[in-house]
């Protein structure tokens, strides 16, 4: 029996999200393989006993409260949970599985506390997570690996675009938070005259604002996962339908996850070829990132070839989440997925 600690909430805009991920991740886990342990995390940072059905009914759910815990920083104690006030242990697990999404999760600083604590745990790195998030460095390193990546400008609060910069992007432009995710905070921009308000949005979210070119071409994105033995491997990739049709206008936070106007395609109807590319471009991602375990990357595929979007260190597991859409039309279940995560991150490969 494998003792899992399965770990959602957190302190981000993405708290709501990471919930329903990891109950739907809760429900496949084999409970003759599987002992798992729920730790929610509120949105106030405070870690508690969780429950293994966060999503209960509601519609974006929330952890409010509990028995406080912590997690042992002793690699002699590694894996053990103890009651925060008494010290008593409550539990003792083998692995960690972060289903965190965003700031505080997914950026590489529970990463670090994990290497610390020296427990095994699903997924990228301190280094991988903390440059997935952000979207400029991921870009950097992507762009030195040979892979074509949208055009950019960073903003820091007070800045603005001067007009040689408005002239290369060119209009309409997207607006988003350099670190954030779920589409939270990203505004497309389409005069000017909006940039201001767009840029005040996104820096609710972060302090720093990427402003990207638009791209014209399908969304597709690709699932990564690397095996127990260390091969990694790309899944079919999936072409995103009608998300310029959604209110928002664009693949939004309430087109992704409350809406059914986006469907998808998979495999992704090109030939041979561009799906080939699209798989090899994404590995390469994967190890631009010296990403570990998973990661889904994302491209707009134009008349010019694949462009880059983004790298998700740890994505969606909600039930109409395309990371494991993509792999059950690869030949993997939601569970053999599952499976595949754990023993890979018990395994250690490359980390």
């Amino acid at each position: 029996m494998i003792r899992i600690a399965v770990v959602y909430g957190g302190r981000s805009t993405e708290h709501s999200i990471s919930c329903i991920s990891a109950g739907s991740i809760m429900a496949e886990l084999d409970p003759q393989r599987y002992e798992v342990f729920p730790v929610g995390i509120t949105r106030e940072g405070a870690w508690v006993v969780g429950e293994l059905d966060p999503i209960a009914g509601e519609t974006l759910p929330e952890v409010t409260g509990g028995r406080e815990i912590a997690l042992s920083l002793n690699p002699a104690r590694r894996g053990e949970f103890v009651d925060a006030l008494s010290g008593e242990v409550l539990a003792s697990v083998d692995v960690i599985f972060p289903v965190l999404h965003g700031k505080y999760g997914e950026d590489g600083t529970i990463q670090g506390m994990f290497e610390l604590s020296g427990v095994p745990y699903v997924g990228p790195g301190v280094l991988a997570s903390a440059c997935g998030m952000d979207k400029e460095y991921t870009k950097k390193l992507v762009h030195l690996a040979g892979i074509p990546t949208t055009a950019e400008a960073i903003l820091a609060p007070g800045q603005t675009l001067d007009d040689a910069t408005r002239q290369r992007l060119g209009l309409p432009v997207f607006v988003k938070p350099a670190s954030g995710g779920s589409s939270i905070g990203v505004s497309k921009v389409s005069s000017w005259e909006e940039l201001d308000a767009a840029v005040e949005l996104a820096l609710e979210s972060d302090n720093k604002v990427i402003v990207e070119a638009e791209l014209v071409g399908d969304e597709v994105e690709i699932g990564v996962l690397e095996f127990p033995d260390g091969q990694v491997k790309a899944s079919v990739p999936a072409r995103l339908n009608g998300t310029e049709d959604s209110a928002e206008g664009f693949y939004g936070f309430e087109t992704k996850y409350l809406e059914d106007e986006v469907t998808a395609t998979i495999p992704a109807p090109y030939d041979e070829e561009t799906l080939g590319q699209l798989r090899e471009l994404a590995v390469r991602a994967y190890r631009a990132l010296d990403c570990k375990g998973l990661a889904r990357v994302d491209f707009f595929v134009t008349g010019d070839g694949p462009v880059l979007n983004e790298v998700n260190t740890m994505p969606g597991f909600t039930p109409i989440s395309m990371y494991p859409q993509m792999w059950l039309a690869s030949g993997l279940s939601y569970g053999q997925l599952l499976d595949t995560l754990v023993s890979t991150a018990l395994a250690g490969s490359g980390r």
